[in-house]
């Protein structure tokens, strides 16, 4: 089977490499099976009649209406931990940046470049950046997943005291974590004990602006707050104010806007965490990797809009995968049509999520066309779709 794909954004040669001759690249939109994509806005594109799915190479898809494609069958994949490590290092310079005024002395080197005595003048002028070391200091690190688990690990590795929380850790991304790390029942815990905080959360109605004035007042005056995950975790006004009065000693941020940029104790920084030619990379062919297993097998593994089902490679005679709304009945309907075609069903997964789920299903011969339309008569059906 032929697929065609169109990239809304430079997608490394190592991911599209891993496409075989039957994918063919087209640079229309409306006409592409399948859409790689890094930032580009998705939300006033109209997608065609073929589009099957959407594969964000990096973590975040704010920037595509998940929830609406899902509605119409498209599935939506993202690539957690594709860039973990690159974020990871960034929070760990962001770190030692905002301890030790190391950007204020490479400013001050600058300014005074034309000094013939500079050496002599920087001798004098050090005191002025003087820091602290993070060696000893109480980290708290806000969500456990593949970057924040990183960072915690890296952090007991440099010395220092760490605390964690995630209410939904999971038991794999706890078998990663340092024995070292405390771990917190409660963000509160970290506000109140941690002399630097990192948040690692999507950007949840649950968890935007979720270090407020409130949040900042249990926080230790002279607290270092690092936010390498989405702008919309912090108040930003309220972030500026606790700058002003001194509670909060620096606030680095990844994601430059006209609240923080330029303002005393900010560090902005032009959205570098995954920007290293390693994440991008691996963004990539992680990207591929489950567009690939989605559109030949039928597998959904890591979307953002449709549950995780998966039945190996598609070796069996046949296999369908069907899109549908998460009510009641769906697997009844969908045997009734295929025994009442002939068809013997060999495997069956179901798995739902929200409002949608999503049925594969193995059989022992192929599957007619008139099974397919079948299916599609049903108003529950989105989408129905022969593997093979």
């Amino acid at each position: 089977m032929k697929y065609k794909y169109n990239c809304l954004n430079p997608i490394a040669d190592c991911g599209l490499g891993n496409l075989p001759d039957d994918y063919e690249r087209t640079e229309n939109f409306a006409e592409a099976d399948a859409v790689f994509v890094r930032s580009a806005k998705m939300d006033e594109l109209v997608p065609g009649p073929r589009l099957l799915a959407v594969a964000r190479a990096g973590a975040g898809v704010n920037n595509i209406p998940h929830a609406e494609y899902a509605k119409h069958g498209i599935v939506v994949f993202n690539t957690p931990g594709a860039n973990a490590n690159g974020v990871k290092e960034l929070v760990i310079a962001a770190m030692l940046m905002a301890s030790r005024d190391i950007v204020g002395g490479i400013e001050w080197v600058k300014a005074n470049a034309a000094d013939p005595s500079i050496a002599k003048s920087a001798e004098k002028a050090k005191k002025s950046f003087a820091g602290t070391e993070i060696q000893g200091k109480k980290l708290g690190v806000i969500g456990l997943g593949a970057i924040g688990q990183k960072v915690a690990n890296a952090a007991i590795e440099l010395g220092m005291e760490v605390y964690g929380y995630d209410p939904y850790l999971s038991v794999d991304a706890a078998w990663q974590l340092d024995r070292g790390v405390r771990h917190c029942k409660n963000v509160e815990t970290i506000y109140r004990e941690c002399d630097f905080i990192t948040i690692h959360v999507p950007a949840l109605e649950q968890t935007k602006g979720m270090i407020n004035a409130d949040a900042i007042a249990m926080m230790k005056r002279g607290v270092i707050v690092v936010n390498a995950a989405r702008d919309a975790l912090v108040n930003e006004a309220d972030m500026i104010a606790a700058l002003e009065s001194g509670k909060v000693r620096k606030y680095v941020s990844d994601f430059p806007n006209s609240t923080t940029a330029g303002k005393p104790g900010c560090i902005v920084i032009p959205h570098l965490g995954a920007s290293t030619e390693e994440s991008e990379d691996n963004c990539a062919v992680m990207a591929v990797k489950e567009i690939r297993d989605y559109l030949e097998n039928g597998n959904i593994v890591n979307s953002v809009n449709y549950p995780t089902c998966s039945l190996g490679l598609a070796t069996k005679a046949g296999r369908i995968a069907i899109c549908h709304k998460n009510v009641a009945n769906m697997i009844g309907q969908f045997t009734s049509i295929l025994g009442q075609a002939g068809v013997n069903i060999d495997a069956i997964q179901n798995k739902s999520r929200g409002d949608v789920a999503y049925t594969l299903i193995d059989t022992d011969s192929r599957i007619p066309e008139e099974v397919v339309k079948s299916l599609e008569n049903s108003d529950a059906v989105i989408r129905a779709r022969v593997i093979k």
